[in-house]
């Protein structure tokens, strides 16, 4: 899964090659940099959703796979859970970074991202698929990251 995230990036990245590198692609780079193999954040998915009050969750990650994701209410979130797939789509931060490229890729009418200043992980995202459309916005917000041992 780890490899088709950084093939999906890599070639998200390649079709941008004529210009100059993007503040997506300058954060990735410093992301990928620091070679961080274990590590635990909490992500606030704001949406107009149904599992508002299951969040933050607690996502903890080790060699590109997702080791545990926990919900604001101490659940664990598993295979039977009505949104683990959804959540899964931004259960790492490299995942992360690909569904922001996808988003811009495929023509959301916003994505805003600002990044933290020492990794290069997006922090705060807001993405709107369509100004036409109501309730279809999505911000994600990343925080008490920890690098583990």
């Amino acid at each position: 899964m780890k490899k088709l995230i950084y093939l999906t990036l890599v070639l998200l990245l390649a079709a941008c090659s004529a210009v100059p590198q993007s503040e997506m692609d300058q954060n990735l780079t410093k992301w990928q940099d620091a070679g961080i193999t274990h590590y635990k954040y909490d992500l606030l998915i704001g949406c107009f959703c149904v599992f508002r009050d299951e969040m933050p969750l607690t996502i903890e990650v080790q060699d590109g796979e997702v080791v545990s994701i926990t919900k604001a209410t101490g659940n664990l979130v598993d295979e039977t859970d009505p949104n683990y797939e959804f959540f899964q789509k931004y259960a790492t931060l490299d995942r992360l970074f690909a569904a922001l490229a996808e988003d811009t890729a495929n023509g959301a009418a916003q994505v805003t991202v600002s990044y933290d200043s020492q990794y290069g992980f997006p922090v705060e995202s807001y993405i709107d698929q369509s100004q036409e459309i109501a309730d279809d916005e999505l911000s994600l917000q990343v925080s008490n990251f920890q690098v583990l041992e």
